[in-house]
């Protein structure tokens, strides 16, 4: 009977132990987390690598080569919009370079168009749309409105159309021809004070193709 006992005793124990090693596991399988071996990093330490440069120089020798660098991006950016009004070709936008462009923009600039006051004419329609009355408005809407937009546009297709010409005859070589009649037209549409690049003929005088 006593070894009966000793062996259902020394059973309880074993089963004991393997559920106590179960429960044990068990979290350890859900929720237990491995250290990571390096400590947490401070609240100051993590703000200060937000906050730090992606590309912040390593060296005096970099933080110097930066400076120069945007010392002369803003050099050539100042003299870029102080350059661009007087005429100097170096400073121009891409679409504005080459002498068929030049040509294109003297013959604009050479003629008087209603096309240039596209600007007043709008804002004066606006105006008179909100300070006449309801019965008078339906003129400005349905003649004054449609007849300035039939002009503009039977002004651009007919410059377009000169410019194409014209360009064709004297600059056949040029690189910059394409999308000319286009370029014409939308800077006949400009306010002449604000055409860039500055207008070099006056309205009336001719256009001297042969020495663009």
């Amino acid at each position: 009977m006593f070894r009966r006992r000793s062996a259902s005793a020394s059973k309880e124990p074993a089963a004991a132990g393997s559920a106590g090693n179960e429960t044990t596991e068990a979290p350890k399988d859900k929720g237990y987390t491995p250290k990571k071996g390096v400590p947490t990093p401070k609240r100051r330490e993590s703000q200060a690598d937000l906050r730090r440069p992606l590309n912040a120089p390593r060296t005096r020798k970099e933080a110097y080569q930066q400076f120069r660098e945007r010392r002369a991006r803003d050099q050539q950016r100042s003299a870029a919009k102080s350059g661009a009004p007087k005429g100097e070709e170096r400073y121009f936008r891409p679409q504005d370079y080459g002498p068929a462009r030049a040509y294109a923009r003297d013959f604009v600039d050479s003629r008087r168009s209603a096309s240039e006051f596209f600007l007043y004419f709008s804002l004066l329609i606006i105006v008179l749309l909100i300070g006449l009355p309801p019965e008078m408005q339906a003129p400005v809407t349905y003649i004054a409105w449609p007849l300035m937009m039939v002009t503009i546009v039977v002004e651009g297709i007919f410059v377009s159309r000169q410019v194409k010409k014209h360009v064709a005859e004297h600059f056949p070589n040029d690189d910059n021809v394409r999308g000319i009649g286009l370029y014409a037209a939308t800077r006949q549409l400009q306010i002449r004070r604000l055409r860039l690049p500055k207008p070099r003929l006056k309205p009336g005088q001719p256009v001297e193709s042969a020495k663009r």
